[in-house]
């Protein structure tokens, strides 16, 4: 295996940047046969119809990524990772079928506005102004349904929370 193939396998494997004397060390020759190795795999691949290339950080580390070109196909396919609070707030909001966001703010605290932003941009939720009110109505879009694959889950399963002992109506026929 020639050192060029090393060096890109070096760059693929690891997926993050990595150093010239790691890359040495790795594959056990010289600081600058990897250079030599390295100014070769980025003329490849500047020079062919790639949607890869070979990059230097600005601390002096190399990588092999994406040209940018491609990053909104990147968006498409590589799923988004939630945090825990931003995936509570859109339990919150599916559970209930939607909610306005002052109630959502209630119920989750003030750090559902971030979380309510990173959503939309994310397009699991979309949220519009509510005639009579100041606060918006949250919902949960397609993109929820497919990401989720709500439509695979068991129909004993739904969306909906079930009821505690103390909510449940009156049955005495007085309604309250």
């Amino acid at each position: 295996m020639s050192r060029l193939a090393k060096v890109e396998a070096i760059l693929y494997l690891k997926g993050e940047p990595v150093s010239l004397n790691d890359m040495a060390e790795l594959i056990k020759c010289d600081r600058s046969e990897v250079e030599d190795a390295l100014i070769q795999l980025m003329s490849d691949y500047a020079h062919r119809e790639s949607a890869l290339e070979v990059v230097e950080t600005k601390k002096g580390y190399y990588a092999l990524q994406l040209r940018q070109t491609y990053a909104d196909l990147m968006d498409t396919l590589i799923q988004p990772e939630l945090g825990v609070g931003a995936l509570r707030t859109l339990a919150a909001i599916a559970l209930n079928g939607g909610i306005a966001q002052t109630d959502l703010v209630d119920l989750r605290g003030s750090g559902a506005y971030q979380q309510v932003q990173e959503l939309v941009e994310l397009g699991f939720i979309h949220k519009r102004k509510q005639k009579e009110s100041r606060s918006y109505w949250l919902q949960v879009t397609k993109k929820f349904h497919q990401y989720f694959q709500v439509d695979k889950l068991p129909q004993q399963l739904s969306l909906s929370l079930p009821m505690k002992a103390e909510e449940e109506p009156e049955q005495n026929g007085t309604g309250n």
